[in-house]
Parts: structure tokens; sequence; C-alpha cells
């Protein structure tokens, strides 16, 4: 039998929970029964996977207040967690009705008159997903939902870091007779991880660059697809034009929005000098307002650090700023509150390129702000990363467009900051260092868990094939 895995309380710190990761040998023959029994789930059809998760849906409804309690012992925050719950549904919704029209086959004549093609697709049978501990409910079924409608059975393994929400979510599939047996949560750390991918055909990953990195390797040589979204260091662009009330607002919100341990959080802010020190003071005025959600979950809007390891890296980043010259405005401190770890909304000025701050992956409510003196110096200063996921540009709409195009990111945010956490329609791919392969939003996210197959047809009437010359 595997070691046990103790969970730590990110508002304790308690280790209050407690999973079993399933021996190698166990995990594999549980891939077996899973790719098995997708050949009843792809037979199902689609109206009948789409009534399943319909009925999957109705279970977590009923169930919902016990995985909401779940998901706060998981991750120490409340609202954050009633939205998680909410996108989730509504993604199932979405799915059963985009999922009909992109799964449609297709029949059309080719350039070779007597040669029909019938254009279809069809399921890679088992896919893998391993989903880190941020968004624990939302990221361990964004790429599952769609592989289900695919006709895909599927082994989801969440972060160690968060599984509490495992066993609500087991309850609500074992409701499902026709879901039960294609969709698996494993528990377990990076070993567990590794097994899943050797007995896999697919792999999905979300989290860190450098586990992303093992996870292709591994994929790489069982020759299986890896879709790969890994980290961020997302910039924003604040130019002359832009209207400062509404750019402080939606920086603060996309930087510090569950406690910024998002890859999509707002991590770097560059400001036009003219307008820079209205803007941070701004900053500074509403970031105040900010309070921790302590000592209950409803206190404040700033939830706790959830990975103990990531208060060590902002404590890490924030030290080595101030010794490099920046001055912090606000917060600035991991304070030890209850047993947990907390930060709250920091403002940081007089930052550079020579700080882990504004190169590395901070993961928490951070907001270093420089100023630049050309737009093509802010283009270069936002550009000046091994990441590309996503950014934010501020300004008049035709400006803000303009430069948009200059920046090497997958989305870009106009006015606004990380729309693409709310906005699921448009295609992305992401950047540099920030993922690998297809597009997790738009048609293409589901699309891509289906192999594609043409069939020729020779309609006319001859014996011999169109290229055989019997030299009569």
């Amino acid at each position: 039998m595997s070691n046990p895995i103790e969970v730590r309380n990110p508002r304790t710190g308690k280790f209050d929970y407690v999973i079993i990761p399933p021996p190698p040998r166990l995990l594999a023959q549980q891939c077996k029964r899973t790719r098995r029994a997708q050949v009843s789930w792809q037979q199902l059809g689609l109206e009948g996977r789409i009534e399943a998760l319909q009925q999957w849906k109705k279970a977590i409804l009923s169930g919902r207040d016990r995985l909401t309690e779940a998901l706060v012992n998981d991750t120490g925050r409340f609202s954050t967690s009633v939205l998680e719950i909410d996108s989730f549904l509504s993604s199932i919704d979405r799915w059963c009705k985009l999922a009909p029209e992109l799964l449609l086959d297709s029949a059309k004549n080719t350039a070779i008159p007597f040669i029909a093609l019938q254009q279809t697709s069809v399921p890679y049978p088992l896919v893998g997903v391993i989903s880190p501990w941020n968004f624990p409910l939302l990221l361990s079924t964004i790429d599952t939902i769609p592989a289900l409608l695919a006709g895909c059975a599927v082994i989801v393994k969440p972060s160690e870091i968060a599984p509490r929400f495992v066993a609500p979510l087991k309850t609500a599939i074992s409701a499902v007779p026709e879901l039960r047996d294609v969709l698996t949560f494993v528990e377990g750390a990076g070993e567990t991880g590794s097994a899943l991918i050797e007995n896999v055909d697919l792999v999905c990953f979300t989290g860190s660059v450098a586990t992303g990195r093992k996870v292709a390797e591994a994929a790489a040589k069982g020759f299986i697809p890896a879709f790969l979204e890994l980290g961020g260091k997302d910039p924003a662009i604040v130019l002359e034009s832009a209207n400062l009330e509404l750019a402080t607002s939606a920086i603060l919100w996309g930087s510090v929005v569950n406690t910024g341990q998002s890859c999509l959080s707002i991590e770097r802010i560059y400001v036009a000098e003219s307008i820079f020190e209205k803007f941070y003071h701004q900053l500074v005025a509403k970031a105040h307002r900010l309070g921790l959600a302590y000592p209950t979950v409803e206190s404040g809007e700033i939830g706790p650090i959830i990975a103990e390891k990531q208060a060590a890296i902002i404590s890490d980043h924030l030290l080595d700023a101030v010794e490099k010259g920046a001055v912090i405005h606000c917060g600035g401190v991991i304070e030890d509150l209850g047993g947990g770890w907390w930060c709250r909304p920091t403002v940081l000025t007089q930052v550079n390129h020579s700080m882990k701050v504004m190169t590395e992956e901070t993961f928490g409510p951070i907001m270093p702000v420089m100023s630049f003196s050309t737009v093509e110096e802010a283009v270069s200063l936002a550009n000046d990363s091994i990441y590309g996921l996503s950014a934010a540009v501020f300004a008049s709409q035709a400006e803000a467009l303009e430069v948009s195009q200059q920046i090497d990111a997958g989305a870009i945010s106009i006015n606004d900051a990380a729309l693409t956490a709310l906005m699921h329609e448009g295609e992305k791919n992401a950047f540099k260092f920030s993922g690998m392969g297809g597009s997790r939003m738009g048609a293409a996210a589901l699309k891509r868990f289906m192999r594609k197959k043409a069939i020729l047809i020779k309609t006319n009437a001859t014996n011999d094939p169109w290229w055989f010359d019997n030299g009569e």
C-alpha cells in the first residue's frame, strides 16, 4: 500500500485530512477498466452522454452544500468557491449545448470527380487530467467535460494540496450509472501523476513550467498528445489615454482575485510616466479597502495562501525586491493568523526587471508598478518574459487594439483584466513557456479530444483503380 499523504488546512495550518494514493499496479488496473468502459460510453451516443452529464449536474446540485464546504476547506475562501461551483455547473450546460454542432460528421465531393469524402472523428479512449490546487474543482473539470462529451473516458488526478472536493464529487458521479465507470478521480502526488501518464492515451496538465516539462517529456516517451497550460507573468499596460478609475479597479481585481493565485493574474504593471503617480496612488487607495477573510470566511475579500510553499515564494520575491530598491506602499508582509498564511494586497514601485517580482511567477496579491516613457518601451517590457499566457491593455480602444497586436501572449484583455477567465468562446494558445497544445477555449477545446478520420469513397462503377492502365 502507498504511504498516506496528510493534507494541510490553509486557514488553520493543521493537517486535518488524509489521502491514500493507489499503488501503480492498482492504478494501471483502474485505467484498463476505465478504458474498457469507454466503448459503451462512446456507443451511448452524444444524446446519451449529454443526458448523463445533466444527471450528474442534478446530483451535484442536490449535494451542493457538501461540495461548497469541501472547497472552502481546500482553499480557505468562500465567495470564490461559490463562483467556482457556479462556473463548473454552467460549463456543463455550455458544452452540452455546443457539442451537437461541433461533433457533426461531414460529407463532400473532392477534386477527383468520382472520389467522395466522408470526414468523421473518433475519441481518444482514455484521457488523463492532472490539475492544480488554486481552483481545484474548475481546473479538474475544464478539460474533463468536453472530453466526456467527445466520447472519451477520463481519469483525473487533482492536486494533493486541495483534494477534499473529490469525495462529494465522487458521490454525485456514483448516482449516474452511465458515468461512474468512465469518470474516475485518483488521489496522490507527483508519483501518481507520472504513473497515470503511462496508462492513458492523452494527457491534459495545468500547473508549473517545471512539472509541465516533465509531463511533456513523459508524454513524448509514450507517444501521446499533451495539452499543457503552465505559468504566467501577465503584464498590464496603462497608456495615457486610459480611464484611470477603470484601469485601477480592473487591475486590482485582476491581481488579487483568489489572492492572486491564478495563472491569469496580473503580475506586473507598466504605466505611462505622465500618469504614473496618479495611477499608483489610486491603486494603493483601493487596495487599502480590501480586507482579509479572517477570522471568518465572510470577514473580507482576501483569502489565505493555499499552498504553504507559495508563502515562502511570495516572501522571497518581496525581500528580493526591497533589497534591490523597491518601495512597498501597502501590504508587503506574510502574516501568520490562526495558523494560516495571509498576504494583504501589496503595491510596489521603484521596480525593474532585475527583480524576481517582475520576472518570476509570484502567485500572490502583489502589484509591482513600473513607469515607461514610450509605447515601444511598454511593449518591449511586456514581452521581456519567458511567459506568454495573457495580458491587458488600458487605453482608447483603437490604441489598445494596436498595442495588443504587438504583445506575445495568447489572450489580451482590452480595458479590463483576466477576461479569458470569464469568457470561454475565444480560442487561444499559450505563447513561450506558458504552455503547448490546442486551445482549451472555443470549439478547439472539444475537438482536440477527437482523432480525425477521412473515408475516401470511389463512386463510379469501374472495376479498375483510376490510375490503372491495361494498355488497351
